[in-house]
């Protein structure tokens, strides 16, 4: 009798088991640099903007950060076209300079090394058609839900909505008034490079300074975070201006 019952047994032991193996790769548990709450298709690019605007990586983040910055900064003082030309030529004298540099040494140094760029320039970078078509059907998707946004909002669908982006469009006048577009540009990438960053270092009351000396300040935490976060969003704005 103790041998069937063993046998019966097994069965659900074994499926137990194998059921758990498959949940492992899955990442229940998630690894430390996953993205929360993503699913697969989407943590790419999800994931690569999250540990850009936290500094994951300083160099690559400080080279993201110095470019748009100086691009909105000679936008808010040149025009565009001064801009583009200005940025253009900067490139052409950076890669004619080397092209001559390198065709002098080898002229020198009689060598054959050839085009320095030449393992750049052998790179296929041609869009194929199926992945065109992947990027404009994505972006098709938002457009056909951004018109439908705005029939719905201009032609008064919900009467309730339609009052909201009149009081919005309302409220953006003063705005306007005093910010013009590239300013508010340059101060939302001061504070998608700063805040996170900050909340993510303060949040924590245990990883505090003051917290690590005396635990008995935890409850005053909120406070001196609204503080923080205030002042630097004070000294910002004042730069900005």
């Amino acid at each position: 009798m103790a041998e069937p019952s063993a046998a019966t047994q097994s069965p659900s032991i074994s499926s137990s088991s194998s059921g758990a193996e498959p949940s492992a790769p899955g990442g229940g548990g998630g690894s430390p640099g996953a993205c929360p709450a993503l699913g697969a298709k989407s943590c790419g690019s999800s994931c690569a903007v999250h540990d850009l605007i936290f500094w994951r990586d300083a160099k690559k983040t400080g080279f993201v950060f110095g470019t748009t910055l100086i691009m909105l900064l000679s936008l808010a003082a040149f025009s565009v076209i001064s801009v583009v030309s200005y940025l253009i030529l900067a490139l052409l004298s950076v890669t004619i300079s080397f092209r001559v540099y390198k065709s002098v040494i080898q002229a020198v140094q009689k060598s054959e090394e050839g085009h320095p760029f030449k393992a750049y320039l052998d790179v296929d970078i041609t869009l194929s058609s199926e992945a065109f078509h992947n990027y404009v059907n994505a972006a098709m998707v938002h457009i056909n839900r951004a018109l439908k946004l705005i029939i719905r909002l201009f032609l008064v669908e919900d009467l309730v909505d339609s009052l909201k982006l009149a009081v919005f469009m309302w409220l953006m006048t003063y705005v306007g008034a005093v910010f013009n577009g590239i300013t508010l540009l340059i101060l939302a990438e001061l504070l998608i490079f700063s805040v996170p960053i900050v909340y993510e270092k303060y949040k924590d009351p245990s990883k505090t300074p003051w917290n690590r000396q005396k635990k008995g300040r935890i409850s005053i935490w909120k406070p001196e975070m609204q503080q923080l976060l205030k002042h630097h969003l004070i000294v910002i704005t004042l730069l900005v201006l």
